[in-house]
């Protein structure tokens, strides 16, 4: 494939991103095709210091539980805890907490808030649901949450239950998050008589959120309210998705992908509200097409967060791909050259941005050929949507981390 494309590369540098962009989108999404790999994390972290510092981006949100989030917000916000804590409690997901560019990143957003007024800070947001591959969390502490906001600050003949009510419903926490429940439907307590109930009660409690609007917007603080409006989402989306993991269905796992992802969405969408957010998440997640995986029912297919929020916000959402050429410690070896990753890693370029729309027009109807990964925690491009993108990262080398 002889095309010449090096028209299309830049430097990976903010102004180079935005230069690919009719204008400054509210979310700015960076996607990943692997997760935990240091050397992509260290670049989202140099990409997004430059966007923050140069082009006034103020959250910076990342494919971690919404709930936990919140420790590491009070953090880099306040100082709240210490950094080793907040490590600890505020991520989800294995390869989060442990992560040094993380952690770097953490400690980077609390330097940067030390001593601006709140209106100049810094935010952090995880967006993902409060889920695992192996299971869901319980609503408790959403349902509560939101119940303890609105008691505090509504009649009390208002409210739909009490807090004694919504504990005996709730029960043992464990009969919530049992991990058998992710592949036997039958372990799961997500359609019983008691989570039924739940589930009215707590869009009875989002309805009266919504309809005392007026008054709690002018009674209690911004922060408050954004809180409470994330415990009401996340209360009434994990018992949808508990409903479902008890689903007996052939399209059970396809619901469950599109709840979490549409999870996701609803919290970007929050978040795009509050002002320009950066966001980091794997490609699946980003991306305005339709994401594939293969679970052991066979392959699922579900819209992801990305192109549900790309669908509400049209240019205002943005979306980077990330492409990588060699993880030779996974068995991910030199592209072949007919490959997109193939042609990209032909550069001299260690790394570089990539305007897709007009690589997908230089290649004209010469289409690459897909690349097949030999290790299943990398995902490659797929060339079939390579100027659905506004950008491609990529990556040539990365290392073990």
């Amino acid at each position: 494939m002889a095309t010449d494309i090096k028209d299309t590369v830049h430097a990976v540098e903010a102004a180079a991103v935005l230069k690919l962009l009719p204008a400054r989108p509210q979310l700015l999404a960076l996607g990943e095709p692997t997760h935990g790999a240091d050397t992509l994390d260290e670049l989202r972290n140099e990409l997004f210091r430059q966007l923050v510092e140069q082009e006034g981006y103020r959250t910076i949100a990342i494919e971690s539980d919404c709930l936990r989030g919140l420790v590491v917000d009070d953090y880099v916000t306040s100082g709240t805890g210490t950094l080793d804590d907040v490590m600890e409690r505020g991520f989800s997901h294995e390869w989060f907490n442990a992560s040094a560019p993380n952690r770097e990143l953490v400690r980077w957003m609390r330097a940067y808030n030390d001593g601006r007024p709140a209106s100049e800070q810094l935010r952090f947001a995880g967006f993902d649901g409060p889920l695992e591959m192996t299971g869901a969390a319980s609503p408790r502490q959403a349902l509560t949450a939101l119940h303890d906001y609105l008691a505090s600050r509504v009649d009390a003949g208002l409210l739909p239950c009490t807090a004694e009510t919504l504990d005996r419903l709730l029960g043992a926490d464990d009969r919530w998050t049992d991990p058998a429940a992710m592949t036997d439907p039958a372990q799961s307590a997500g359609q019983s008589a008691e989570a039924r109930e739940l589930r009215l009660l707590a869009d009875d409690l989002v309805a009266l959120l919504d309809e005392q609007r007026p008054h709690l917007i002018t009674t209690t603080s911004r922060e408050d309210w954004d809180r409470a409006r994330l415990y009401g989402r996340t209360a009434t989306g994990l018992l949808r998705y508990h409903f479902r993991m008890a689903d007996t269905s052939p399209a059970r796992m396809t619901r469950l992908c599109a709840l979490r992802d549409s999870m996701m969405a609803d919290n970007l969408l929050a978040l795009a509200e509050r002002g320009p957010t950066l966001v980091h998440a794997h490609n699946s997640h980003l991306q305005r097409e339709k994401s594939t995986m293969q679970m052991w029912q066979g392959p699922v297919e579900w819209w992801s967060a990305g192109a549900l929020a790309g669908a509400r916000l049209g240019e205002r959402y943005a979306f980077l791909a990330t492409a990588l050429g060699t993880m030779r410690h996974q068995g991910v070896d030199t592209p072949a050259p007919d490959t997109v990753e193939g042609l990209l890693y032909a550069l001299p370029e260690d790394r570089c941005v990539v305007d897709a729309p007009r690589l997908a027009t230089a290649l004209g109807d010469t289409r690459p050929a897909p690349r097949v990964s030999p290790w299943f925690g990398y995902a490659p491009l797929d060339p079939a949507h390579l100027a659905d993108s506004d950008g491609i990262v990529f990556v040539k080398d990365v290392p073990q981390s």
